[in-house]
């Protein structure tokens, strides 16, 4: 079998997996794999249709702890953001986006990891919820990455893990869905790449379910840290391919 289909296939079973256990990750788990070979465009293309369809194969699964009056800041933040991101995919530089995705995973991944040590923040309200956001938006239209930001700033809240997973799942569905019609429209998502879309489906359908069910018997923390750790050397690795040659 083709590398590139290998790659594709893998990063689409970890993501997946991922994404259904904890109601987000797919895009910083899919990159891991996926931003080291493949173009910018194609990677975000296929971030944002995998992670939707995760989205809502895990929606079905689990559905605990939905609340609009929490949700709907958040989304019409997201809203606001998305149009954003996606006028700046386009001029994305290969050395650039990685350099972008390591710095994410290299900082973001040990901040959660020691996320529940951290202040809580109840100042802001609902407006604070909706800059969180647009900022999440503006993430997802970039390469899918609306769930990074929002989950950060949920634990920082203190939401009870149901209700964060509520949020985040479908403010990333929303998010999700819009940045994919955005991508279709503006002509990021071609034909070429409808191939590459039917491996990521049943790559990551087993894993997605398998993940949701787990979720719902269990404590994550022990798993939550050896995913955010792997994710943490992934950063790391990106950062060492790219920032040297940004550099000279």
């Amino acid at each position: 079998m083709d590398s590139l289909y290998v790659l594709v296939v893998l990063g689409a079973v970890a993501a997946g997996f991922v994404q259904g256990l904890s109601g987000f990750g797919f895009g910083m788990v899919a990159m891991s794999f996926w931003a080291w070979t493949i173009d910018p465009r194609l990677a975000a293309a296929m971030t944002v249709f995998g992670a939707l369809t995760g989205q809502l194969l895990a929606a079905f699964t689990v559905r605990r702890g939905f609340s609009w009056a929490q949700l709907l800041p958040f989304v019409l933040g997201g809203l606001v953001g998305i149009p954003i991101g996606v006028r700046l995919l386009p001029h994305l530089d290969p050395l650039i986006f990685k350099a972008f995705i390591g710095a994410l995973l290299a900082i973001w991944c040990p901040i959660m990891l020691f996320a529940t040590r951290l202040p809580r923040i109840s100042a802001g309200g609902k407006v604070a919820d909706g800059v969180v956001g647009a900022m999440g938006g503006v993430m997802g239209g970039i390469g899918g990455f609306t769930g990074v930001i929002p989950t950060l700033w949920c634990t920082l809240r203190g939401f009870e893990r149901d209700v964060q997973r509520s949020v985040i799942q479908n403010f990333n569905l929303s998010m999700l869905a819009v940045t994919m019609a955005g991508y279709v429209m503006t002509g990021v998502v071609t034909r070429d790449m409808l191939p590459l879309f039917a491996l990521i489906v049943p790559a990551m359908l087993v894993p997605t379910l398998l993940g949701a069910r787990v979720y719902v018997g269990i404590s994550d923390m022990t798993f939550r840290r050896i995913v955010l750790g792997l994710l943490t050397l992934s950063g790391i690795a990106l950062l060492v391919a790219s920032v040297p040659k940004l550099l000279a």
